[in-house]
């Protein structure tokens, strides 16, 4: 059966939001001292720095290359040039020996993580005919230690590549590095909607407004109902009746779908994709309870199809008011794992798997087969009746990524490797999956929960624990690991 994924990439109405691309700053260098000393040394290190160059812009980022500095003079010179670019990373190369008071005032003033990678022409020299200058060449390695203790002496976190030019398995982490930039720019840069209020009685839910921007970057933008109900009364039977035809396209349509109430989770969507736009949202997290039927109610309850769009096309949306989710969706999402709305559902012991899903906001693109739209008369606990999303995630490697707020002002991501297996799954309009954690699913369920994670999460496609560790480390927050025991 053809997979969700492969629907969205067909359809132009679902073309992915474009993010904002990591910029990333780049400065190479060496000991001034030596070029006298050995003419052909210099030349040899600028022709490594332009393939590092040229192979940074390769990657999906946009590179600030200050050039090659060679004493501390250099290295102040370029570091008020990074400073004022404003970058995500910067990448300092060690093309020889090098002091460590060149790069210190980078680190110092720039605002933005170091990775110093140190790339030496060949994976070995040719020790027979070598001479000093050609040493030389190889000798990055050298100042990686010294680098190391000035910036932690100054109070400076370090990370280090270490390999050749053409060492795929260095680049690879290279780019890993570059990719986590990515998250910390979406973070810093982001604008997080917050719309309506708190579930009721949800402790573990509510967010520190304050702490989440003040650790993480970016603005959160508190929104009303009534924000969104405007744009949705202004939306014309024509735009409804587009946005059902869309739905026709992606979903299979069960015979449970009242047409009054995708009629209306149609509008709702037009409307969604305005307030998006309108204020720059690069998540959302929203929940109304409404009373008796009234517009608010109506509002909360037609959300699901909306929602599940914007997360498909990159904006990822959450119910329940799950702040910490919409951005824990879109760390998955920019990483490229997709990252679905979920909680615990079930334990089945006898298979040795955890079930959980959602009855809410859907990443389409992870889903196994072709999603569905399900009518429901009553959403379990939340007021309000229409249509909902069901599938079941893509089998195979999956990740859980969610972010804690702990006690004392600290946050952390939470992650588990898993895979998504098939078997039973209940028909009511949620998106549940069995997931196989290689260990009893109650001591499973037990040590997750101690983790301090709420009760919701993004499942993601792909085993993405060492990606999330570092846009971790360069954001500044701890990661904690339920592994298989």
């Amino acid at each position: 059966m053809t997979t969700a994924g492969a629907f969205l990439t067909s359809m132009p109405e679902l073309d992915r939001v474009r993010g904002r691309r990591p910029l990333v700053g780049l400065v190479a260098g060496g000991l001034g001292a030596y070029w006298p000393q050995f003419p052909d040394l210099l030349p040899t290190r600028r022709r490594s720095a332009d393939r590092v160059s040229a192979r940074m812009r390769g990657m999906d980022c946009e590179v600030v290359d200050v050039g090659f500095i060679s004493d501390a003079t250099d290295g102040a010179r370029a570091a008020e040039q990074l400073r004022a670019a404003g970058c995500d990373l910067i990448v300092g190369f060690l093309t020889t020996y090098m002091t460590a008071s060149m790069l210190v005032p980078i680190a110092q003033r720039a605002g933005a993580p170091m990775l110093l990678i140190n790339l030496q022409p060949t994976a070995k020299m040719d020790h027979a005919s070598f001479d000093t200058g050609q040493w030389l060449a190889y000798c990055g390695a050298c100042p990686l230690p010294e680098m190391a203790n000035a910036f932690a002496r100054a109070g400076v976190p370090f990370r280090s590549v270490s390999g050749y030019l053409d060492d795929e398995r260095a680049w690879a982490k290279i780019g890993r590095w570059v990719e986590a930039a990515g998250v910390r720019g979406a973070l810093r840069h982001g604008r997080h909607g917050l719309m309506g209020h708190l579930y009721p009685g949800m402790l573990d839910v509510s967010a520190d407004l304050a702490l989440l921007s003040g650790k993480l970057g970016g603005h959160i933008e508190v929104l009303e109902f009534d924000d969104l109900r405007v744009r949705v009364a202004s939306v014309t039977d024509a735009e409804a009746g587009a946005r059902m035809a869309l739905a026709r396209e992606i979903f299979e349509i069960d015979r449970s779908v009242v047409d009054d109430d995708f009629e209306w989770a149609a509008r709702v969507s037009v409307g969604l994709d305005r307030l998006v736009e309108d204020f720059g949202l690069d998540s959302l997290a929203y929940y109304h309870r409404g009373l008796d039927g009234e517009q608010h109610e109506r509002l909360g309850a037609g959300m699901i199809l909306g929602a599940s769009l914007l997360t498909a096309r990159g904006v990822p949306a959450t119910g329940e008011y799950e702040l910490r989710t919409s951005i824990a969706m879109l760390v998955a999402d920019r990483l490229g794992g997709g990252g679905s709305f979920t909680e615990l559902q079930a334990l089945d012991f006898e298979a040795g798997v955890v079930e959980m899903g959602h009855d809410g906001p859907a990443h389409l693109a992870v889903s196994e087969s072709r999603p569905m739209l399900r009518g429901l008369g009553t959403f379990h606990g939340k007021r309000g009746w229409g249509v909902s999303v069901e599938f079941d995630v893509r089998h195979g490697p999956v990740t859980l990524l969610g972010l804690a707020q702990l006690p004392g002002g600290e946050l952390r991501f939470v992650i588990s490797e898993g895979r998504t297996v098939p078997g039973p799954l209940l028909q009511i309009g949620n998106t549940t999956s069995r997931v196989d954690f290689g260990r009893d699913p109650g001591g499973w369920t037990d040590a997750w929960s101690a983790t301090g994670i709420s009760h919701h999460w993004a499942l993601c496609v792909g085993h993405l624990g060492a990606r999330v560790r570092a846009a971790a480390d360069l954001l500044g927050i701890g990661v904690v690991e339920v592994g298989p025991g």
